[in-house]
């Protein structure tokens, strides 16, 4: 589906589609007016591993109010980022699209693009009030991709991926203006601040509850996109550390390596602010207008004094950040809204990032643009397992160190780690962590798996494929 017709679609649907977010017709003129939209907000972690929240199996760090938001809410136990690295993983949530077809396929600086439609911009147009409060990454200043040109009326944070790695920057971005963090100075080297005053991860918390309180009876969108537990690299190449937090509390009488302590105090960190978001929506009456999504853009990294193993961060999974394997794209992923999601639910439902598009436009009662490579899983959250439409497969592609590819096939994932790498088969229900190459007995699934590999892709000039 070429992005044009996307974008034409976009005016077609102002006045919205059949039904709001709980399946209750929308009213025609005269009649009793419908329960409104639902708010929607996503939190999204940066490098949370699959095995990082208590709820998940983690045992040393502690995530009480993330574990108390999944058992108030359904955790999802098969759910995928986007991709194995930050920008095209959110490109994907933002798009409804895989890394086969979106615009931003790896972290090089490409722009999302004038005909890309995102949820945003979807829900606007459903009569959302929109905001971006944290990390972006798909569009540098003064380019087509930036928040307040992609459907957002209201953005705070970084824009470049690598200004975020730094947790105590001299400026930020309100929408499209540069703003000074005081008391926040940069040192020579680049990324490294000199006076820690205030911490980006927390001023994101403050503004997410501000918007919060400001808004009225219109439904908004929050996407709430932290950078923690990302490292610092740039610190971490001068001081050996790059877990950047004001303080290593809880672990500080931990007997662990300091990058380790600060690494769970990050998390705990996380935990705590989504408590806090949690509770300003209940506190402001909004609980049961409220569905609140928390996820991680990819599996957790061993960058800048990180060590992954120390807290099996990638739980029973194989792989860590920028594997195709399910450590670097299987995520912990939790819905919770007391109006609408059971309490306490499970679901192993297979989704990926480019579900959320079209679940957010059934949720708000709107129509998702043609040509997507998402499938609402709406249903799912709203205990109506018997209308849900499941994937024939996910697709992913990675373009750093090489051309890697993967699918997902019912209980089936398939790899190509490389471009001339022999395809891999593992059957991910009797073996999560992918151990038992099953290639040889799978002829059928090999055939299948390259065919999607060849199809299952557009070209593209930022993101060619080597030469086999």
């Amino acid at each position: 589906m070429q992005g044009i017709t996307r974008r034409a679609w976009l005016g077609s649907v102002a006045a919205g589609a059949a039904t709001t977010a709980l399946g209750t017709p929308r009213r025609a003129r005269g009649e009793t007016p419908a329960r409104r939209p639902p708010n929607i907000i996503f939190i999204l972690a940066d490098d949370l591993g699959y095995g990082d929240l208590g709820c998940y199996g983690q045992e040393r760090i502690r995530t009480p109010r993330l574990d108390a938001m999944a058992s108030e809410g359904m955790r999802f136990t098969d759910a995928y980022a986007g991709s194995t690295v930050c920008a095209p993983s959110r490109c994907a949530l933002m798009t409804g699209l895989h890394t086969g077809h979106c615009t931003v396929r790896g972290n090089k600086l490409v722009p999302l693009l004038p005909d890309d439609v995102t949820v945003a911009e979807v829900l606007r147009d459903a009569g959302y009030t929109t905001a971006l409060i944290g990390k972006w990454g798909l569009g540098e200043p003064e380019t087509t991709g930036v928040p307040n040109r992609q459907g957002f009326d209201y953005f705070f944070g970084y824009l470049n991926q690598r200004h975020a790695h730094n947790y105590y920057p001299d400026y930020l971005w309100r929408n499209e203006e540069r703003v000074p963090i005081e008391g926040n100075v940069q040192s020579e080297k680049d990324g490294v601040a000199a006076q820690c005053a205030q911490y980006s991860h927390d001023l994101f918390t403050e503004d997410a509850l501000r918007f919060t309180d400001a808004q009225g009876d219109k439904p908004f969108f929050l996407y709430l996109a932290y950078t923690i537990p990302h490292a610092n690299n740039e610190r971490g190449h001068a001081e050996g550390n790059g877990m950047e937090t004001p303080s290593d509390a809880p672990y500080s009488d931990e007997a662990w390596p300091q990058p380790q302590k600060n690494h769970a105090a990050m998390i705990t960190r996380l935990d705590r602010d989504v408590g806090r978001v949690l509770d300003r929506v209940r506190e402001r009456g909004l609980a049961e207008d409220t569905l609140v999504f928390f996820s991680s853009d990819n599996g957790p990294h061993k960058e800048a004094g990180a060590a992954p193993n120390f807290f099996r961060s990638s739980g029973p999974v194989r792989g860590i950040k920028r594997d195709l394997y399910d450590g670097g794209i299987r995520v912990p992923f939790i819905v919770w809204g007391p109006s609408a999601v059971p309490a306490g639910a499970t679901s192993d439902h297979v989704c990926a990032f480019w579900d959320f598009l079209p679940t957010a436009a059934e949720l708000a009662g709107t129509t998702a643009p043609p040509g997507l490579d998402g499938v609402s899983f709406a249903p799912t959250l709203l205990d109506a397992a018997d209308r849900q439409r499941r994937h024939e497969f996910l697709y992913w592609e990675f373009h750093e160190g090489g051309f890697n590819q993967a699918v997902r096939i019912d209980h089936w994932k398939i790899v190509r780690p490389g471009t001339k790498a022999p395809i891999e088969v593992y059957d991910v229900a009797s073996d999560i962590g992918e151990t038992r190459d099953l290639a040889a007995d799978q002829p059928g699934l090999v055939r299948r798996a390259e065919a999607l590999f060849r199809d299952q892709r557009t070209d593209s000039a930022e993101w060619p494929v080597p030469q086999r």
